[in-house]
């Protein structure tokens, strides 16, 4: 059975930093992928980062430059580190995971930037 638990949300004034991470019990090579959405109110989900198992990433063009997507193969987590953050990155953020026939999400945890 797969489980996501993400941690690291908070409150935290603009052009600050958190990280999230994304905890698997097993073994995060059995995905092809995993990442990150995130939904603010009122709005629809959208894919904030992407890391393949072949480490290759993908970032939404609103956060480029601020945030960062990695592995911890050892620990079986994947980390979005965010910096520089802005009112507008509030929601709250979703860990997925891919495989080719199944995805899987995590409870989801919220990120606050006040201005």
């Amino acid at each position: 059975q797969v489980q996501l638990v993400e941690s690291g949300g908070g409150l935290v004034q603009a052009g600050g930093s958190l990280r999230l991470s994304c905890a698997h019990s097993g073994s995060i090579f059995t995905f092809n992928a995993m990442g990150w959405y995130r939904q603010a109110p009122g709005k629809q989900r959208e894919m904030v980062a992407r890391i393949t198992r072949a480490g290759n990433t993908y970032y939404v063009d609103s956060v480029k430059g601020r945030f960062t997507i990695s592995r911890d193969n050892a620990k079986n987590t994947v980390n979005l580190q965010m910096n520089r953050l802005i009112p507008e990155d509030t929601a709250v953020y979703y860990c997925y995971a891919e495989r080719v026939d199944s995805e899987y999400w995590g409870q989801g945890t919220q990120v606050t930037v006040s201005s």
